[in-house]
């Protein structure tokens, strides 16, 4: 986590140094042995040690969502359980080691045969990728599936949950709109595949740390003769070691192994389950008492339990001690969103960061052991760059008076209506909002409460521009862990205008200032590490000056190691259990 970062472009050996250096593959490890916890339960068993490791195949590991999932489709999906899910059945570039503790920041070869190799000063990166590997159909997998699946997840109006790198950074052709718009574009000027088992990416700027892109689930491939755009969610082709069995869209699916899958040909994987059984749209609570009873052995969000079970599993020592409580690199906060009257003034959304009562943020999720530390910045504390500052400083329970000053200014003496939107099937989010209703009623603003369901939260409605304003959601429930523990990776998706589209999707739904956009870019060129992370601090205070996020608590969670499951740990890349390496006694 911390000890590991992108380094700037000094010159291209300085390049090749980092391949290098992030280059400890695991040469066909898997996680366990001296990082074995064993089998006795305890609290924190699986916190930095594998718990129950094992080799034994078999079995169906049982898990539930209490939503649907935003998508399953690889080039589209933007949840962090649902990357840590989706190497189930496809295989990206490279990805992070499947490994506890700062292991698992590792970045090692997975579809490809090692770590990019860089030219052209950083500008150009070339990947080998392994014979042998094949879809479920029988196919080989060649670098043509992965340029396709690249290019197809540029196109937003389609995708419009995913990230936005690949647009940021490739050297595409003036006028690309993907593969569907304008499939005669040629598109080598971005990404060549000179033979079946190279592809060459072309950047626009160097960019030192674009193995961080090759490991997205966007790398994943797609055969294009069975791409069905929109609807390949439902129809994915597996290259992974599982393939879906049956899909039933928001309700239910199973995954069963895919014979084609050749472990000769992966290093990473066990596979040791039988399949999958994934139930949809279950109550969050209800998931927390089936996990307890032994009915459900995991709960996908990976975001910890609900309140109303905390008490019960930290009050019964022997459900305790099947529980982990890691600290992970993601906010809770909320979105000031700029573009929903009166809140187009910056005192108006000062009087919210004022007259919120903070400690009640953090025991909507749960108190300060399992909801996390209050937060005054955007910038968690595992990222490099963190500073410890206040801008808006007004006590664990709001300061009123500042806050009714901030009213006057802004021309509201007697406060204002909003709306406020959160995840309808995150009971924490819920709370969340209930919390800034009271809070807020204080000094006259007075809120109404819009719950969304999480498939369609940022595609439907608070990452839809349009709709935002339409509904009137001057506050929007929000969190974001690292897409890798960088600033950069930290902060570019939700302070970046760039990656706000009007088509809905994007994580960012308040921040819209010029000057940040212009510092990011400078903090890439930046060749100093010290200076480049005080890059990353100072777009946090710019951002935070103009009162459009309200950070909540920097992230703790309590998670239910699930019955009968072996080789259990928490990969810190993603901040819960690692679901690729586990297996089911």
């Amino acid at each position: 986590m911390r000890n590991k970062r992108w380094r700037a472009l000094a010159a291209l050996t300085a390049v090749a140094a980092l391949t290098l250096s992030a280059c400890g593959g695991n040469s066909g490890e898997d996680g366990t042995g001296d990082n074995a916890a064993g089998t006795t339960p305890k609290f924190n068993a699986a916190l930095d040690e594998v718990y129950n490791p094992s080799d034994k195949k078999g079995g169906i590991i049982k898990m539930a969502h209490s939503s649907d999932w935003d998508t399953l489709d690889p080039g589209e999906t933007y949840y962090g359980f649902s990357w840590n899910f989706a190497r189930l059945y496809g295989r990206s570039l490279l990805m992070f080691r499947a490994a506890p503790g700062d292991a698992s920041n590792e970045l090692v070869p997975d579809l490809a045969e090692d770590l990019g190799k860089p030219t052209d000063g950083g500008k150009t990166w070339t990947y080998k990728i392994r014979k042998g590997v094949r879809f479920q159909d029988g196919t080989e997998v060649t670098a043509a599936d992965v340029k396709y699946a690249v290019l197809r997840s540029t196109d937003k109006e389609t995708f419009p949950n995913g990230p936005a790198y690949f647009e940021q950074f490739l050297d595409l052709p003036e006028g690309y709109e993907g593969p569907y718009k304008t499939p005669d574009l040629d598109t080598d000027s971005a990404i060549e595949t000179p033979d079946d088992y190279t592809i060459i990416f072309h950047l626009k700027q160097a960019f030192s740390g674009f193995d961080y892109l090759a490991q997205l689930t966007q790398t994943m491939p797609v055969p294009a003769d069975k791409d069905t755009g929109a609807e390949y969610r439902n129809e994915i082709v597996s290259s992974g070691p599982y393939m879906f069995d049956n899909l039933e869209p928001g309700k239910h699916f199973t995954m069963v192994r895919n014979p084609e899958w050749d472990q000769a040909t992966d290093p990473n994987r066990k596979a040791l389950p039988d399949g999958y059984d994934v139930s949809l749209n279950v109550n969050a609570d209800d998931i927390d008492q089936r996990l307890q009873s032994g009915d459900l052995q995991v709960d996908l969000v990976g975001a910890g339990v609900q309140p109303a079970a905390l008490s019960q599993v930290l009050s019964d020592p022997a459900k305790k001690d099947m529980v982990d409580n890691p600290t992970i690199a993601r906010l809770w906060y909320t979105s000031i969103n700029p573009t929903v009257p009166p809140l187009d003034n910056i005192d108006c959304r000062k009087a919210i960061m004022y007259a919120m009562d903070h400690k009640s943020y953090q025991t909507a999720f749960g108190g300060e052991f399992a909801g996390g530390e209050l937060a005054t910045t955007i910038l968690p504390p595992q990222i490099p760059g963190y500073e410890k500052f206040d801008v808006y400083p007004a006590g664990e329970t709001g300061d009123l008076d500042k806050a009714k000053a901030a009213l006057a200014d802004c021309g509201q003496p007697d406060g204002f209506d909003t709306s406020m939107a959160f995840r309808s099937d995150r009971p924490k989010e819920e709370a969340t909002a209930e919390a800034f209703q009271q809070a807020l009623k204080r000094v006259g603003i007075n809120l109404t409460l819009k719950g969304y369901p999480t498939d369609t939260y940022f595609s439907e409605q608070c990452g839809l521009p349009p709709f935002v304003v339409k509904n009137d959601l001057g506050l929007c429930t929000n969190g974001w862990g690292a897409d890798w523990n960088d600033g950069f990776g930290f902060l570019s998706q939700i302070v970046d205008s760039r990656v706000i589209r009007e088509t809905g999707g994007s994580s960012n739904t308040s921040v819209r200032i010029p000057e940040v956009d212009q510092m990011l870019d400078a903090a890439l060129l930046e060749l100093d590490d010290s200076a480049r992370e005080a890059d990353w601090t100072a777009i946090d205070k710019r951002v935070m000056e103009e009162a459009v996020i309200y950070p909540g608590v920097d992230a703790k969670s309590v998670l239910i190691r699930g019955q009968g499951l072996t080789n259990v740990f928490v990969n810190n890349s993603y901040g819960m259990y690692d679901y690729m390496e586990m297996g089911v006694e």
